[in-house]
Formats: C-alpha cells, structure tokens, sequence
C-alpha cells in the first residue's frame, strides 16, 4: 500500500475513502447482531475482489477500487467499544478526514430488514459510534445504520446484540447484507443523499 496522505480534490477533500465495519473480532461473536457491520463490509470486499487480510491501524483492512472509487475498507479488531481508536489511526495515516468516512454498524432502533443512510448526528447509545467521535472528535462522517431490531418487552439489550441472529432472521440475512452493501456503493457512486433516497425507509431484506 502506498504511504502517505492523498493528494486533496479540487473540492478540498480526499480522493481516498475509508470504508469500516464495526464489529468483535474472533468466532465467538462472528455470526452476532452486533457484528453485522463487519459482515456487510466484508461482502463489499468480496464482491469488490479487495483481499482483507493487511494487518495494521489495530485492524485488518484491504485497498483496491469499488466501481472506480479508490478505498480502504477496515474491520477494527479493538473491540466495538473502542472502534475509534482504530478508526482515528487509519484516518491520520492515509489523510482521510471525517467526510470521507462511511461507518457500517448495527442499530437496534430500527428493525431488522431496514437500514438508515446518515450522515453527522449523536453516537444513539451505540458505543462503537461513541467511540469514533470521541476519538476523531467529530462526528462529521456517514453512518449506514443497518436494523437489528429490539429485544422483546424488558429484554436485555447487549445480550440481544451479542446473540446469533434466528432461524427466520438468517433465511433473510444474505439479502440484508447485500443491499447494505449496495447502499456504501451507492453512496461512494453518487453521494450520501441519493442513497437516503434509494434506500432509508425500505425493505432490503427481500
């Protein structure tokens, strides 16, 4: 990989986009809720044909092109909670500022079967979001929030997360991620609106 920061656009912004899916490393939590970021960028990368197996940033990450978009994408390996920590270290090394950050991660207000392109706002209670703000000390990159859903009635919420998805859930999990997947496309295509559009408030999960 190349070092060094990117030569700006005429825009003043990087040409160079971070992609990270946040999740927890090792199979114990592979197949989680709370993991379904990493699963969407992996599947980016796979059809991408971008190999993640670069080890650095306290992450494992590739680089490579995604529909002529030069990009990293990164699976911080510190743990959701601190997601920032690896995030911010890729972020310094290649240039990127936060506009040109789309963040992938699971939002247990929003059902499964749904997902919310944003761009900027609060962290929402989710720790991996917390983090990244806190270390960038900005919260000025884009979020593919993608539903995991609630726990029934007074359920216990990390324990929710950090559960396997259920039989019903997985019949429709490989449609999910993909059109996830197809959202961060969308956006480094044609930008974070167009993607709200295409895809806020619809059922991906089909």
């Amino acid at each position: 990989m190349r070092s060094g920061k990117r030569s700006p656009r005429s825009d003043g912004r990087s040409v160079l986009k971070l992609i990270a899916g946040l999740g927890n490393p090792g199979p114990r939590y592979a197949a989680t809720r709370h993991n379904i970021g990493f699963m969407t960028a992996q599947a980016l990368a796979q059809k991408s044909h971008i190999s993640l197996k670069r080890s650095g940033y306290q992450g494992i990450y590739g680089v490579g092109n995604i529909d002529g978009q030069e990009a990293t994408i990164l699976l911080p390996q510190t743990f959701m909670n601190k997601s920032g920590v690896s995030i911010a270290s890729a972020c310094k090394s290649l240039g990127v500022p936060p506009g040109d950050l789309i963040v992938i991660h699971d939002d247990i207000d929003l059902p499964f079967g749904t997902l919310r392109v944003k761009s900027g706002g609060g962290h929402g209670g989710h720790n991996g979001i917390r983090s990244i703000r806190e270390v960038l000390g900005s919260g000025d990159f884009i979020r593919v929030r993608v539903g995991v859903g609630r726990p029934e009635a007074c359920g216990d919420v990390v324990g929710h997360v950090l559960r396997a998805f259920s039989a019903e859930e997985r019949s429709r999990l490989e449609s999910v991620v993909d059109n996830s997947a197809k959202a961060v496309e969308l956006i480094l295509l044609q930008g974070a609106q167009t993607a709200m559009n295409a895809f806020n408030n619809r059922d991906i999960s089909t």
